[in-house]
């Protein structure tokens, strides 16, 4: 049983430095779990707690049912990746893999059947009697994965694995690190600073902010009802677009009115029912996605209701689609529009805004109204 159970848990340094605050988290057995966020927000702190790198404040920390606060790191069966790879460079790649397996008098049959099994999921078998120093920043990447799953932890650790790869060998190397997930059906606790790493390979994404956990929920839930305004312009790239509006209301319903001009946006019926009326006549902040502002022709026809008119400032082409970067007033915009686009640079364009889609958070707490 490898489930992870997180409760109350606080990293406090010297001098009253809240690293990690009241982190509550519970990890299935074989769940893959992604902690995400910006660089000091403490996930890789609770990574290190869980690993029993770093000791905890307060709380309580459970791998399977043992309470593992004073466990030390050899006896949690857990196994950790680290960024830096930490492969031995004086050693061959046979031994850096079974070099765990001999501090504990494994049977030297054991550790060469383990070895050669691991080597063979990671296709590393040719690189058994080369050094690191010879090696590619993937292959010293399989190099220090293999020398985790020898040891057949019931926990995986990984912070930033991948992180020293170039752009096409993350990719890869993404698509592999599923794949052996599901090969090992054990449970994975990966960290990242990378949204879009979190949002291809995670079953479900701790998304972590000031030591402070903001939301745990699956990649798509995430990314469709965000629980506040770090989350919403987190995930998500190009980022989310945000807008302060009005909130009003007539005869048609909820309408929007930006406080750029005096545009009015009118909410779908059915879109909100209750959750605006305590907001009527107040600013909130309006987030769209780039993918949800349109310019073509059909779709600004038919979104009377939900036209503005921005100036281009860039239009970017990305092959399979084009960023506009767009001027709104004083507010900056991104849509993503297909390729067919005919706006560019210095046009003054009209595009309208998918209005079912679109997220209301308050203005002064900056939790999500209306997702």
């Amino acid at each position: 049983m490898a489930s992870i159970s997180i409760r109350n848990v606080y990293k406090i340094y010297p001098g009253d430095v809240m690293a990690v605050n009241n982190c509550n988290l519970e990890i299935q057995n074989k769940e893959f779990v992604v902690l995400v966020g910006p660089s000091g927000c403490g996930k890789s702190t609770t990574l290190r707690m869980i690993a029993g790198l770093e000791d905890i404040s307060k709380g309580e920390l459970y791998i399977g049912d043992r309470l593992v606060n004073d466990v030390p790191p050899k006896d949690r069966d857990i196994a950790m990746v680290f960024q830096s790879y930490a492969l031995y460079p004086h050693m061959t790649v046979y031994k850096n893999m079974a070099f765990a397996l001999d501090l504990r008098k494994t049977p030297k049959e054991e550790i060469d059947r383990r070895v050669r099994e691991a080597a063979k999921v990671l296709d590393i078998v040719h690189l058994l009697d080369r050094k690191p120093k010879a090696l590619s920043g993937g292959q010293r990447q399989r190099v220090a994965l293999g020398r985790a799953m020898v040891r057949n932890p019931a926990v995986f650790l990984l912070d930033e694995p991948l992180s020293n790869l170039d752009a096409k060998l993350r990719a890869s190397m993404r698509t592999e690190l599923i794949k052996l997930h599901k090969r090992l059906e054990t449970t994975f606790v990966y960290v990242t600073h990378d949204q879009t790493e979190a949002m291809t390979m995670g079953d479900r994404i701790v998304v972590m902010y000031d030591g402070i956990v903001q939301q745990v929920d699956t990649p798509q839930s995430l990314y469709d009802a965000p629980c506040n305004m770090f989350v919403a312009g987190f995930i998500g790239s190009p980022q989310m677009n945000f807008l302060n509006v009005l909130v009003l209301e007539d005869d048609k319903g909820y309408y929007l009115k930006t406080h750029e001009s005096e545009d009015h946006l009118y909410i779908p019926p059915g879109k909100a029912n209750g959750e605006l009326q305590p907001y009527i006549g107040q600013s909130v902040r309006l987030g769209i996605r780039p993918e949800d502002i349109h310019d073509d022709e059909a779709f600004v026809a038919a979104n009377a209701d939900s036209v503005i008119r921005a100036s281009v400032e860039v239009s970017e082409m990305m092959g399979s689609e084009v960023y506009l970067y767009l001027t709104y007033g004083k507010s900056a915009l991104t849509a993503r529009v297909p390729p067919t686009t005919a706006a560019k640079a210095g046009d003054t364009t009209r595009v309208a805004l998918n209005m079912n889609k679109i997220h209301l958070f308050d203005d002064a707490s900056e939790a999500a109204i209306l997702n």
